[in-house]
């Protein structure tokens, strides 16, 4: 039986610059959130959604917000609260996507890992859309750089993570500069008794918006397996090796577990990187950006870490221990066997964590399959990428086109030995076929990028 057709944007009374861009951006039919949210987000509402990574949810709070905005106005509109710089780049990205075809809008991100002072110059004029993370946004406010009193609308992205993370004290502070005459919208992975207890707090007769919680199961294959606690390490390596994805995000519950884990297949010879809290968001940029351009095949991170991470073509997904909320659980698989491609979650599951498997069947609706751990055989195949960081940027008008060009011109290089390519303000990555690796480092050091000589390395010990 053939499923029907989602509704078009078509159907929605958006700005025509809001329309437009939905148009040049090849978006299809909407998604279920949006198709349930948008109408009262564009209505006014308050909503309270619950939907997964990759369901939709920032095209639909990013329509909503932009459709309010003035920009005769200058004063801050809406503001998008996130748990990460990572997750708030991500919005801010799509916001200015949706809104290329609207003159005039300003959009800022705000988060911290860089000083303050240098945020400081792009708030001289108050821009109309803030998206930044709630302890630097309450900084800006408190030094009076940023002012909330035009606000109309107030997103909360990820309101589960950010409350994990601490920053309930931070969101409330920040609401409370806020006017009380607002349209507040919430969005979460998951719906614990705190996340009601917020809702409650800000919010008027909010719209409930709950879909696309659990990932379809036709297209993950879940596997558990039965492992003593002593045992999980070997037992990951035996899957790693025995699958071999090419991608493979593997969660821990704690910070302590990812550093051990890391560690343990490190040794074992796999391409791997750690993510967590206490990293520097230097280092946390890298490892993501890494993983995300192949220079790094396994990824150990903690749910909070990796919050908004949205990989392109994850293979699997690998629990270390179960989590005891099984939407968590199922907000980690849903980030593979996206886009049309079958995904795969392997979950090592000792005694006392039995019971979290039961409840993510129950959850999910699909019967537990157990399976017998393979044997361990074989060795690690290294990363097919390796990066290379240059020491220059936006700021020195470099552009993904100028590596490109020296690399493929001077050095020499074919196209398809160069990877993904990333700029940020100063610095600049490029990801290039590990077996041309260092024709490449030395090209660029012996050579020109617009005419410039830079200073070019290779970045980190796993790529």
């Amino acid at each position: 039986m053939s499923q029907p057709a989602s509704p078009s944007f078509a159907t929605l009374q958006l700005p025509p610059p809001l329309a437009r861009a939905i148009q040049v951006l090849g978006f299809g039919g909407m998604t279920p959130v949006q198709e349930h949210a948008l109408p009262g987000l564009l209505g006014g509402r308050d909503v309270i959604a619950q939907a997964r990574t990759g369901s939709g949810k920032t095209v639909a709070f990013g329509l909503g917000l932009l459709a309010r905005a003035d920009v005769e106005s200058d004063r801050v509109q809406a503001l998008v609260l996130c748990p990460t710089r990572e997750l708030a780049d991500q919005v801010g990205t799509e916001v200015r996507r949706l809104a290329r075809f609207v003159p005039n809008l300003r959009v800022v991100t705000l988060c911290g890992g860089v000083p303050v002072r240098t945020q400081t110059p792009s708030l001289q004029v108050a821009p109309h859309v803030v998206v930044g993370t709630p302890g630097r946004i309450l900084d800006h406010l408190q030094r009076g750089t940023i002012d909330l009193a035009g606000l109309r609308v107030l997103v909360l992205d990820e309101a589960d993570r950010m409350l994990d993370m601490g920053f309930l004290e931070a969101i409330s502070a920040v609401v409370e500069r806020a006017p009380t005459a607002r349209q507040t919208l919430l969005f979460s992975a998951t719906w614990p008794d705190e996340i009601r207890s917020l809702s409650r707090r800000l919010q008027r007769d909010p719209l409930e918006v709950t879909v696309d919680t659990v990932a379809p199961a036709g297209d993950i294959e879940q596997l558990f397996f039965d492992v003593a606690p002593a045992q999980k390490g070997e037992a990951l390596v035996a899957l790693l090796l025995h699958y071999r994805p090419e991608t493979a995000l593997v969660f821990c519950q704690t910070r302590n577990d990812v550093r051990d884990v890391a560690a343990g297949l490190a040794e074992r010879g796999f391409s791997v990187l750690a993510l967590h809290g206490e990293m520097d968001q230097r280092e946390r940029d890298e490892a993501l950006l890494r993983f995300a351009n192949r220079s790094c095949a396994v990824l150990v991170a903690t749910d909070v870490a990796a919050r908004g991470l949205d990989i392109k073509g994850l293979s699997a997904v690998v629990s270390w221990e179960l989590p005891p909320d099984p939407d968590v659980h199922l907000h980690r698989i849903g980030r593979t066997g996206r886009a049309g491609e079958k995904g795969l979650s392997l979950a090592l599951v000792a005694p006392r964590e039995i019971e979290r498997a039961a409840a993510v069947e129950v959850r999910s609706g699909v019967p537990a399959s157990w399976t017998a751990l393979p044997a361990v055989n074989g060795t690690p195949a290294p990363a097919p990428m390796t990066t290379l960081t240059i020491d220059g940027g936006r700021q020195d008008k470099l552009r993904p086109g100028d590596l490109l060009g020296a690399l493929t011109g001077d050095v020499g290089l074919p196209g398809d030995a160069i990877g993904k390519i990333d700029i940020m303000a100063r610095r600049a990555y490029v990801a290039v076929r590990r077996d041309r690796a260092e024709t490449a480092l030395r090209g660029l050091r012996a050579g020109r990028i617009k005419g410039r000589t830079f200073r070019v390395a290779r970045l980190g010990g796993a790529g």
